[in-house]
């Protein structure tokens, strides 16, 4: 089997990007760069009561200042909703 390590980094867009998400970020980034592979932005915009205004946009800025460099586009949870309904379908059909 040959695959290709994908390592991303997901902040929930609650406010501005705090120093232990960086570490997070950091870590998750140099890992998938070790391992040849991609790494890959997604904002987990889910729990809309928690969303800051703003934040989503600030969280990249912060991350495009302090050079990270995301393979893709960033992908955004809250745009998946309707891929995931289709899996749980499929998945519930197989039963």
């Amino acid at each position: 089997m040959n695959s290709q390590y994908i390592g991303r980094f997901a902040p929930s867009p609650t406010g501005e990007l705090h120093f232990g998400s960086l570490v997070a970020a950091v870590a998750s980034y140099a890992d998938a760069k070790h391992h040849n592979g991609s790494w890959l932005l997604r904002i987990d915009d889910l729990d809309q009561p928690r969303k800051a205004e703003g934040s989503s946009e600030s969280i990249i800025t912060a991350l495009n200042a302090f050079g990270f460099k995301w393979d893709g586009p960033v992908r955004w949870q809250s745009q998946r909703e309707g891929m995931y309904r289709k899996a749980i379908a499929s998945l519930r059909e197989r039963s």
